[in-house]
């Protein structure tokens, strides 16, 4: 299964990034493909382009802030803003 992810935080420091690693590991883990764009302070990295949108079974978005979806039309989506799983 081809999954894409987008992590950010408010303060797009430490936990955009520590949220897109146990992704990452977690998809490894299971046999998934993963690709993985972080919003952090820096700006956007590892953009998903529209190739990557296109070609996703599903998109994981772990945000504590607003991200823009509408990239994301048709596709199945799951939304998680609860910071309680990075502990």
């Amino acid at each position: 299964m081809k999954l894409l992810a987008i992590t950010s935080c408010p303060n797009g420091i430490a936990h955009t990034y520590m949220a897109a690693e146990k992704l990452a590991k977690a998809a490894e883990k299971m046999g998934h493909e993963m690709k993985v764009e972080t919003q952090g302070s820096i700006g956007v990295e590892n953009e998903l382009t529209p190739e990557d949108i296109q070609s996703a079974d599903g998109i994981i978005i772990a945000a504590d802030k607003q991200v823009d979806k509408s990239r994301f039309y048709g596709k199945r989506v799951l939304e998680d803003c609860d910071s309680s799983w990075k502990k």
